[in-house]
């Protein structure tokens, strides 16, 4: 049968707190610009709504990951991200998602990139945005990938299976080193900030010198009057930052992202509202729970005074947001210095494939060589 739109191969898989549509690489145009023309068209972008395409008017759900065979031997597969802005016909890969991430491992199980071995299998993920690597842990009784299970993570609802993440050598992965300027403490626009980036560049700021609790509900901070002099000074510091975190000029880019910080309310290590970096996040992302526990573990960051964090060496901190809580183990050495320093991180994920099959495009934005 002949079609007038081009069909991509496509699942649409729920990662973590975020929900996106997964590729194989081979299944994309390999021309950079014209990959980015297929995925604004397949999302819906440039629209507030998104109402032509498959996203769902949020950046939470406008996320594409794009998988392939690794290119290195200490990895599986390699995983791009790719970020489709919703309101401008934009693609960013300046950063990960490592909510998206909990997809890719049974993901690249499912088209048959990884065997599955045994009751469980581990796949090592290079994450081509930054060039680290993680290794998913995904259970696979029978040599099937199971979804269901007794596992909840907040910002989900149900349960599902087990997914831990452990994270290899995150550190600087975005900015060259985890405290990018150089000192755990800066003053930016009269703002005392800590500047971070253990697998996401992150600014983090007292929810009280923005004249914020930290507990507000993210409709509040989006769209209350009063603090739209708080988000103007947000992005006034994003701006300001960019450069000296080593991220060039931000002002089209979706990192650094944002995040007010607060002494902990429901029992946690700190609460946290983050920023993506101009919506407020309903939850918070992977990689940016993993950059906040390493500033509250670690002496001298804007948080470490106000976080609770547990004695060990392999603390675990419950980094609360909007909708409950992030739990992150870290692995705590001794640095150069003989300071704390973090070695390692992981955390616990889900995630469900929701729908297998082919998302149409327009064909005059790619044809697949003349087929359609």
């Amino acid at each position: 049968m002949t079609h007038s739109q081009t069909r991509i191969r496509a699942a649409v898989m729920r990662g973590g707190t975020s929900k996106g549509l997964y590729f194989l690489a081979e299944d994309l145009p390999a021309d950079t610009a014209t990959r980015d023309a297929v995925l604004l068209a397949a999302m819906g972008s440039p629209d507030e709504r998104q109402i032509d395409g498959m996203g769902g008017a949020n950046p939470l759900t406008s996320k594409v990951a794009i998988v392939s065979r690794a290119t290195r031997p200490d990895a599986d597969v390699d995983y791009l991200f790719a970020q489709v802005v919703v309101d401008e016909a934009r693609v960013d890969y300046g950063q990960n998602c490592g909510n998206l991430l909990a997809g890719v491992g049974p993901f690249a199980i499912e088209r048959g990139l990884v065997a599955a071995a045994g009751d469980v299998t581990d796949v090592g993920i290079h994450m081509v945005n930054t060039g680290q690597v993680a290794v998913a842990t995904v259970q696979t009784p029978d040599g099937v990938v199971k979804y269901d299970g007794d596992v909840a993570i907040d910002g989900v609802p149900g349960t599902a299976a087990p997914m831990p993440l452990m994270f290899r050598d995150t550190a600087g992965s975005s900015c060259g080193a985890l405290f990018p300027t150089g000192r755990r403490q800066d003053v930016v626009e009269g703002v005392t900030v800590t500047c971070i980036d253990n697998g996401m560049p992150l600014v983090l700021m007292r929810a009280a010198d923005l004249g914020c609790t930290g507990t507000e509900s993210c409709e509040q901070l989006e769209t209350d009057a009063a603090f739209q002099a708080m988000r103007e000074k947000i992005e006034a510091i994003r701006l300001a930052v960019g450069p000296r975190m080593n991220l060039g000029d931000v002002r089209s880019r979706t990192v650094p992202k944002m995040c007010l910080v607060a002494p902990p309310q429901a029992g946690g290590a700190l609460a946290t509202r983050c920023f993506i970096p101009h919506r407020c996040h309903s939850s918070i992302g992977v990689l940016a729970a993993v950059s906040v526990a390493t500033a509250a573990a670690l002496p001298g960051t804007v948080c470490h005074e106000m976080a609770v964090v547990p004695d060990g060496a392999a603390p675990l901190l419950a980094i609360e947001h909007p909708t409950g809580e992030f739990t992150v183990r870290l692995a705590l050495g001794e640095g150069a210095d003989s300071t704390p320093d973090v070695t390692r991180a992981g955390l616990l994920r889900t995630a469900r494939w929701l729908f297998d099959g082919e998302v149409c495009i327009p064909a005059r934005i790619w044809a697949q060589g003349g087929k359609s």
